[in-house]
């Protein structure tokens, strides 16, 4: 048994296409935490459920990742008892060769990490699953850049790698998926990312900037979290300050969307690359 815990917020535009891309991949079961959402996301989760294997948890309170997820983990291991546990986020897309249960077969760790790439959103696309390029090698930029320079593109930049569990002998799930707790492989979580092996197998394609409207409201809600205290990265903290200047769509349309030149200098320098392994996504409807 294969199991994903989701935890979603007004995530419409993904979420459908998210559970049956997993579901055809190998997914038997789906735990799946809506935090209020408003935008049909609870609604259409309901309509998912006739179809798959998936139990609805609401929760109302403020949002609180680390402590959800480990409370998914926990709430999946007791209902469908699996073998393998995957805490994802409604934008991101677990991609392997074959089904994701064949190839966890060949694991043998309490914890898997995987490598996690951007797709990217450019000129001549209507939709964000059309897009064909992801970032390959991403740019570092330091903290300070993300927050106050206008002449980067945050898709770009390096991201954190995401887990895969044993439910058995699991503590703790990272805010962000991006590490695990684990009784028989507690050494990992003490490691910086570039110190921990990587899980050859399966890689994440996350899609984190799918319109303008999806984006606004991202960050409107980023905003209203950051008013109550709660920790965010410098990219979340740069956004929510050029919404509050009324720069939001500028920063979207300049440097969130790409152009065909744009792509091909990206491509060059080996940052950017061409992946049609998701074409899936037009298809799953």
């Amino acid at each position: 048994m294969l199991t994903m815990t989701i935890l979603v917020k007004n995530e419409i535009d993904i979420i459908e296409k998210n559970i049956r891309y997993h579901a055809s991949k190998g997914v038997d079961s789906f735990v799946v935490m809506d935090n209020n959402s408003t935008d049909g996301t609870r609604e259409k989760l309901e309509e998912l459920q006739r179809e798959y294997e998936i139990t609805i948890i609401d929760q109302r309170g403020t949002y609180n990742q680390a402590k959800w997820m480990t409370k998914l983990s926990y709430i999946a291991q007791k209902q469908y008892k699996p073998r393998w546990l995957i805490p994802n986020d409604a934008d991101e897309f677990w991609y392997s060769g074959e089904s994701l249960k064949k190839v966890l077969e060949k694991a043998s760790k309490a914890v898997l990490t995987v490598d996690r790439f951007n797709f990217i959103l450019y000129t001549g696309i209507q939709n964000w699953w059309e897009s064909q390029i992801r970032v390959e090698n991403p740019i570092f930029y330091r903290k300070d850049t993300q927050i106050n320079s206008q002449k980067i593109s945050l898709v770009l930049t390096k991201i954190s790698p995401k887990v895969i569990v044993r439910p058995r002998g699991l503590l703790w799930i990272r805010g962000g998926n991006h590490k695990a707790l684990h009784l028989f492989s507690w050494r990992d979580y003490f490691k910086p990312y570039d110190k921990i092996e990587r899980f050859k197998g399966v890689k994440v394609f996350h899609y984190p900037i799918r319109s303008f409207e999806q984006f606004k409201k991202n960050i409107e809600n980023r905003k209203k979290l950051l008013e109550k205290g709660a920790k965010m990265g410098p990219h979340y903290r740069r956004w929510v300050r050029l919404l509050e200047e009324g720069k939001l769509e500028e920063e979207f349309y300049t440097n969130l969307v790409f152009s065909p030149t744009e792509i091909e200098v990206f491509k060059k320098f080996g940052v950017l690359t061409d992946e049609k392994a998701m074409n899936v996504l037009q298809h799953l409807d």
